[in-house]
């Protein structure tokens, strides 16, 4: 470990400890719950409530590689979704080590990090986007993605998205909600997105589901009748809400298709038609506040 690293331990709530691939990852300890944190992509890979199934999911078929991003958990889409030719689909900063440059710890034995994302060398168009990444570990896991135009004279345009992986008991014994009446680009059926409207008050998932739903702001609620909870998903400046899992048709190499079964992503940001331009000077924050509860009758 390094020394930088050394200053930011908490005793009993902080420490550094080589994880999968020799990746070097935080790891959490509050009297409400724990978490895993790697360096790589800012990317928190693990929270649980004491007590509790694990609230996100992390793929045991992920590459743990510096050159590759990490497959579950809650992986950072930023500074574009989707592919780009020629570069790193969703963005580059799933592949970039971010520079933690502070650890605090509340009376409540709560945790805060905050990560900084670092210049690179080669990427002229995003030297005047600033941001940075602080996670709040306690009862509840609290992210917020904060972005800042340093130019003098010249607006930035980007997408952002929280592309988080839910872990699940069983996909075909959820309901989702909180989605009812708004329109979706549904990207699975084929013809390039074709334009829906979601009229039923929850969604199961039944097949491969790729829905990207615009201007959406919403708190959905993800309802496990296996687990016995309900994953409550609240954002603030967000307008995309996306849906997917990937069933046993969309293959991937560092995801195997029975995992499908374990999972599902809620994902929450500004993508598309909500892509975000900031005038010099201006900030934003994206922030997604993720909570459990027992598990709400007549939902199913």
């Amino acid at each position: 470990m390094n020394t930088s690293l050394e200053s930011l331990v908490i005793p009993g709530r902080v420490k550094f400890v080589p994880g999968n691939g020799g990746l070097l990852k935080a790891v959490v300890t509050t009297l409400a719950s724990t978490a895993e944190i790697y360096l790589h992509g800012a990317h928190v890979a693990a929270f649980q409530k004491n007590g509790e199934a694990p609230l996100l999911y992390l793929s045991p078929a992920s590459y743990f590689d510096k050159a590759k991003p990490i497959r579950g958990g809650v992986p950072i889409c930023y500074p574009w979704f989707g592919p780009r030719e020629g570069d790193a689909a969703h963005g580059f900063v799933r592949i970039t080590e971010w520079i933690l440059t502070r650890t605090e710890v509340a009376k409540d034995s709560s945790v805060t990090l905050h990560f900084r994302l670092p210049e690179l060398p080669g990427r002229p168009e995003w030297k005047h986007l600033r941001t940075e990444f602080i996670v709040h570990v306690g009862d509840r896991l609290t992210m917020e993605l904060i972005s800042t135009n340093t130019s003098p004279d010249t607006s930035v345009e980007f997408e952002n998205c929280l592309h988080t992986y839910f872990h699940v008991g069983d996909i075909k014994d959820i309901a989702i909600t909180g989605l009812q009446g708004t329109f979706f680009f549904d990207n699975a059926a084929g013809g390039g997105g074709a334009r829906k409207v979601e009229n039923d008050p929850v969604l199961h998932i039944t097949k491969e589901t790729n829905r990207i739903y615009p201007d959406s702001t919403t708190t959905v609620g993800i309802h496990d009748a296996s687990l016995g909870r309900t994953i409550v998903v609240e954002k603030l400046n967000s307008a995309s809400t996306v849906v997917w899992n990937p069933s046993t048709t969309q293959l991937m190499p560092d995801l195997k298709p029975e995992e499908h079964k374990d999972f599902v992503c809620v994902e929450s940001g500004n993508i598309k038609q909500n892509k975000l331009v900031l005038s010099p000077g201006q900030s934003t924050m994206l922030k997604v506040v993720l909570n459990s509860a027992p598990l709400p009758q007549r939902i199913f």
